[in-house]
């Protein structure tokens, strides 16, 4: 049984690591490289970077494999977008990890509790502790993800804004403005370029900049980005100045990054609490009384 059991665990390991070698190191197609000749930024319309191609890939094996419902491929797609992944295989191949992870940490796991004699008992129940973690594990790191990345979005966007209004003042367009300021922000808020540049393709393509603007909310899922497209969709349809409302907006977002800031050196004090009281506070007793302690234990012994 030992062996049989340290076999298939070695088989399924060897499998999926030269699945993900051969996944990574298989060559971009001709029409992809033709498509970054032409326009670079042709290749955000899928996904950011190089996780919708990857994604597709190992997607396309298993999309008959997996059954999904629609309403739990939105949900996940939004979840997917949120953390920037935009291919179109990416629910069905995040569903695939977590079924992947589902299988091959259990077999780790007996795999390493046979070979160290453990009972079947209980390296069944270390087994089903490990399927569990290996389906939650990807939606964890996922919601990490998404939390980075709102963050960085958020922390970015004034900046951006800043930009945009010294951009509009200069007599530049909207549209125009969003491309300059994207480029600006490129190597220093790259979630931030790549989002307006795919409300630039959006109407490169033919889209209205409202859908475009709302598109751009929904990619993201950040609550001050959303005040701001509505600022802009409700200045551009009433024909006001945009950028005054800009720089306005832009004013109370530093505000409230400044009260964020307070807030979170206000929670500072609290959160080290815990470690001082159990880690810092025993040992400064310790090396205090110490010495004391142990000339007390000599007297009295």
């Amino acid at each position: 049984m030992l062996p049989v059991i340290i076999i298939s665990s070695f088989l399924c390991v060897a499998l999926l690591a030269m699945s993900i070698i051969g996944l990574v190191l298989r060559p971009k197609s001709i029409m992809d490289a033709r498509l970054d000749d032409m326009d670079p930024t042709l290749s955000l319309i899928d996904a950011g970077g190089g996780a919708s191609a990857l994604a597709g890939r190992v997607a396309e094996p298993i999309n008959k494999l997996i059954p999904i419902s629609a309403s739990e491929a939105n949900k996940l797609r939004k979840q997917l977008f949120y953390a920037g992944y935009r291919g179109k295989d990416a629910p069905t191949t995040f569903r695939a990890l977590q079924l992947v992870l589902m299988a091959a940490v259990p077999g780790v796991v007996l795999a390493a509790a046979a070979s160290r004699g453990v009972p079947m008992s209980t390296a069944a129940l270390w087994a089903v502790l490990g399927a569990g973690l290996g389906f939650y594990l990807p939606r964890y790191v996922l919601k990490k993800k998404i939390t980075a990345r709102q963050l960085r979005i958020t922390c970015g966007l004034a900046d951006a804004l800043d930009l945009l209004v010294i951009t509009v003042e200069a007599g530049l367009g909207l549209n125009a403005a969003l491309v300059r300021v994207g480029e600006e922000l490129k190597g220093v808020h790259r979630d931030i370029y790549e989002e307006f540049e795919m409300v630039n393709l959006e109407i490169r393509v033919g889209r209205a900049r409202d859908e475009a603007l709302r598109n751009l909310v929904e990619r993201t899922g950040v609550d001050d980005l959303r005040s701001f497209v509505a600022l802009m969709i409700q200045a551009d349809r009433f024909g006001s100045s945009i950028a005054r409302a800009v720089r306005v907006f832009s004013d109370s977002l530093r505000t409230k990054r400044r009260q964020r800031a307070e807030q979170s050196a206000q929670k500072a004090s609290l959160k080290l609490l815990f470690p001082l009281t159990f880690f810092l506070f025993p040992t400064i007793i310790m090396v205090i009384l110490g010495p004391s302690i142990l000339n007390l234990i000599d007297l009295l012994g």
